[in-house]
């Protein structure tokens, strides 16, 4: 049989026929080793090509069934590589598919309805995606944090597993730091390298002396936003005011035409997964001045409810707990210094667009829905930083 009457054979079966196939091909794979990942790497281009996009269009891009599209991208290398051009990233699907989208900007017309719960007694936090409109599912597991005090500061550890918090974990993500009054947060990235300099010290070391050099080793964690509440010295109750610098994201990404990185691979989790190392950059240079000018998000600011005597702010349902805690941040017209003890005038907004949102429906339950141009991780590291107590602040 010639490839062009296969594919015109596979074109004319049902979906999920092509879908059962693919996953045999996984289940084989990952139950008899490498000498079947050499029979399906043999499979023709253009055939296995017509299979992926089959698995991709199949399973309606909703959790579990997504489950299909991640077991064929742990084939081989060939499907993963073919898998990686099929499967489009969360900015165009506002689809969470493999663990890089948690690392890649969010949809630009809609937002990612995720969910955090907090566990008090072990200072840890989950996050989760929303399977559902509904604030009761389970939800499919993203991130985890734990809290971790020091005498001058306090860290939060981001990971990809729940049961993993270590810094030389291949699961390490990132973390945020607070400074001592707990009013500036910086967000730090794991898996980032701020130059090729950088780059080619490392390869240069690993080349050198490749005994030393430990896969389980982080690439170092480097700023990625800087989180500043203003200080309240006059202790009068209102809601919180709080901005964020967004180094990795231009202001220019928010033009219609702008654009704002896309990591496509993650450094530490093997041949297997489609992770490696990510490409975005942070706008500034060695000597501290600015390549382009970072995005700056600051909270939309509430109204007085003269009937409810609060201050309110309409999340679309979305929070149904009244909580300090809770804020919507919006895009900042122009950047406004973060280095003095309060933050200056409110800038003027570009426009109302929902970038991230955060608040509470339950005792030790909140939603944080994300979009465009900021990533799952970095709307977390932010949403992490509204869980510290700061009295400064209230």
């Amino acid at each position: 049989m010639t490839l062009r009457s296969l594919i015109l054979e596979m074109r004319s079966r049902p979906h999920r026929v092509v879908h059962d196939l693919a996953a045999a091909a996984a289940a084989d794979s990952t139950t008899h080793g490498s000498s079947q990942d050499h029979r399906w790497s043999e499979l023709p281009e253009e055939l296995l090509r017509e299979i992926l996009i089959r698995v991709e269009a199949a399973d309606g891009g909703e959790w579990p069934s997504r489950r299909s599209v991640v077991a064929c991208a742990g084939v081989c290398r060939s499907w993963r590589l073919l898998m990686n051009e099929t499967v489009a990233v969360p900015q165009i699907s506002s689809k969470l598919t493999f663990p890089i989208s948690l690392k890649q900007p969010g949809p630009r017309n809609s937002l990612v309805q995720c969910f955090i719960k907090r566990n008090r007694v072990t200072q840890s936090y989950h996050l989760y995606l929303g399977l559902t409109n509904s604030l009761t599912d389970d939800g499919k597991f993203l991130l985890a944090a734990c809290k971790l005090k020091h005498t001058t500061c306090t860290d939060y550890i981001i990971s990809l597993r729940s049961d993993d918090m270590s810094r030389r974990s291949q699961a390490y993500v990132g973390k945020v730091r607070s400074n001592f009054l707990g009013t500036k947060f910086t967000v730090f990235d794991g898996n980032l390298l701020p130059s090729t300099g950088a780059t080619k010290l490392r390869k240069s070391r690993s080349s050198s002396n490749p005994a030393k050099v430990s896969s389980k080793v982080p690439l170092g964690s480097y700023p990625v936003a800087h989180i500043t509440y203003e200080l309240n010295v006059l202790g009068s109750r209102g809601p919180r005011k709080m901005q964020c610098l967004m180094d990795t994201i231009p202001t220019s990404a928010m033009e219609s035409q702008g654009v704002a990185s896309e990591p496509s691979e993650f450094p530490f989790l093997g041949t297997r997964s489609t992770f490696s190392r990510s490409q975005s950059k942070p706008l500034r240079s060695s000597s501290s001045h600015l390549k382009e000018t970072p995005l700056v998000l600051s909270n939309k600011t509430p109204r007085w409810h003269e009937q409810l005597r609060c201050w309110c702010l309409n999340f679309h349902g979305r929070v149904t707990v009244a909580s300090v805690k809770n804020f919507q941040l919006v895009a900042a017209a122009a950047p406004t210094s973060v280095s003095g003890g309060g933050m200056g005038s409110s800038p003027e907004r570009q426009n109302e667009r929902i970038i991230l949102q955060f608040g509470k429906v339950g005792k030790d339950m909140f939603t944080m829905d994300y979009g465009y141009p900021i990533s799952a991780f970095q709307a977390f590291a932010i949403c992490l930083s509204s869980f510290e107590t700061r009295i400064a602040c209230e």
